[in-house]
């Protein structure tokens, strides 16, 4: 096998999703760096680093990211950071915590002293929810439009207008 046909094997199909995933640690430091590197990511995805989208983003990776430092942490486990650009036009943000038991209530309240960072995830996103991370955790994510304004579908945030 030369290295030419290592390099063909080991592409990804060019139907798959831009997708980023990394492991943080569950502290203050770990977030605020989950924060960084989406915006790291984006950027590399061709999303304008003082874009309005960008902007939202990376608000939502730095809410969901504390109540996964704040609320999600258990000793010696982490939290995962994912990103997905979806077929239908908008950006997937997910966070995983270990704390499955802690789950968000069915109802999204106004904000109550002390944390307003899902209702800033409700006003940014256009769905959000959680889901169930067997065998121990959950995941909250949020979707976030990438359409251009005028109608037209951005799907490769190349061609985004901030």
């Amino acid at each position: 096998m030369t290295s030419e046909s290592a390099e063909i094997e080991s592409q990804q199909p060019a139907c798959c999703a831009p997708e980023f995933i990394q492991l943080f640690s569950s502290t203050r430091r770990g977030a605020r760096l989950a924060r960084l590197l989406a915006v790291e990511q984006l950027a590399s995805w061709g999303w304008p680093r003082d874009g309005e989208r960008t902007d939202a983003a990376a608000l939502v990776v730095a809410e969901l990211a504390a109540n996964a430092v704040v609320h999600g942490r258990l000793d010696g486990r982490g939290f995962r950071l994912g990103l997905a650009l979806l077929p239908a036009g908008q950006l997937r943000i997910e966070v995983t915590d270990p704390r499955g038991e802690r789950l968000l209530p069915a109802e999204r309240r106004e904000a109550v002293e002390g944390g307003r960072g899902l209702v800033i995830v409700d006003a940014l996103a256009a769905d959000w929810g959680v889901l169930p991370y067997p065998p121990s955790g959950k995941t909250v994510w949020a979707e976030i439009s990438v359409r251009c304004p005028g109608g037209r579908q951005g799907v490769f945030p190349d061609r985004i207008e901030a």
